[in-house]
């Protein structure tokens, strides 16, 4: 079929709707930058022809070069056959704005937390010079420690991550964007290997799946790293052993953000008595969740 399909397209056009009939066709999942089979066609053709991500509509009807109708039928092959979500595929992530370099050793960023850094965490923080030391915990590709030096100039960052692969990726997004003499990548487990170290702000996007719903993921998901994912029966383990030792890693007013998928029913009846404020995202107000130092259990 792509063979045949090589000399029967000829335009962006035409490989992109080919692209869509096909990826609708083999029930692709989306979810790691874009949410339908439309969107990631124009994504995956407009980088592997090195056009503008913003720009289609001029180039829909230019015809391609035989070398590029056949780099371009070859990763949408990749893309149904390889079940690789699109951001493996072109080692790169959007998130607000910004571009990580992502591979199969983390997680592809799509933080909520992400949007929450852009706007400083208003109105919980009300003075953003004054933050000066933060934890991102469970760093994965060093995005969120990224977002958290720009809206907090004057904060160290540390990213931390019990896996060295991620690590490894994470130190090559702090590099492009020059930030390695602020950001500092340790590897360790929650917060093992951090000494007596304290902060004012920890933000966390850590495993959150249930057990259950491990075993149900669509495959392109089950191509990211299941340490990343997984997170005991119902999904909190990783959250309570976070509950657990936040307060003595917080400065006194220090602040707490955690993301935790669908599972705020079962976190409010696990900690009946703790105060949770759930931070208003793009996508509702029940994923993210914010304490204070003195809020903690």
């Amino acid at each position: 079929m792509f063979e045949q399909a090589q000399n029967d397209l000829l335009t962006l056009r035409d490989l992109l709707r080919f692209a869509v009939s096909r990826f609708n066709a083999a029930g692709l999942s989306f979810g790691h930058g874009a949410d339908n089979a439309w969107d990631e066609a124009a994504y995956l053709l407009l980088h592997r022809l090195h056009l503008p991500l913003d720009r289609l509509d001029p180039f829909l009807d230019a015809r391609l070069t035989g070398d590029e109708r056949a780099a371009v039928l070859r990763i949408i092959e990749r893309r149904i056959d390889e079940r690789l979500p699109a951001a493996y595929l072109t080692n790169e992530a959007w998130l607000a704005g910004y571009r990580f370099y992502v591979d199969e050793r983390v997680i592809v960023p799509r933080s909520f937390i992400a949007e929450l850094l852009c706007e400083q965490l208003a109105p919980w923080i009300e003075d953003p010079d004054g933050v000066t030391s933060v934890l991102d915990l469970c760093t994965g590709s060093g995005c969120l420690a990224i977002f958290a030096a720009h809206a907090f100039p004057k904060a160290r960052v540390d990213a931390i991550d019990i896996s060295p692969d991620a690590l490894a990726v994470a130190a090559r997004n702090v590099a492009d964007y020059h930030l390695t003499e602020r950001i500092r990548l340790i590897e360790s487990d929650v917060f093992a290997a951090l000494g007596k170290e304290r902060y004012d702000l920890i933000v966390s996007n850590p495993p959150y799946v249930k057990a259950e719903s491990m075993r149900s993921l669509p495959a392109e998901y089950r191509r990211e790293p299941e340490l990343a994912l997984a997170s005991g029966d119902d999904g909190l383990e990783l959250t309570r052993a976070i509950l657990a030792a936040a307060r003595q890693r917080l400065r006194p007013n220090g602040l707490l953000v955690v993301e935790i998928g669908h599972n705020r029913e079962e976190l409010e009846a696990a900690f009946p008595d703790t105060a949770f404020t759930w931070l208003d995202t793009t996508a509702g107000d029940q994923y993210v969740f914010l304490l204070s130092r003195e809020e903690l259990p």
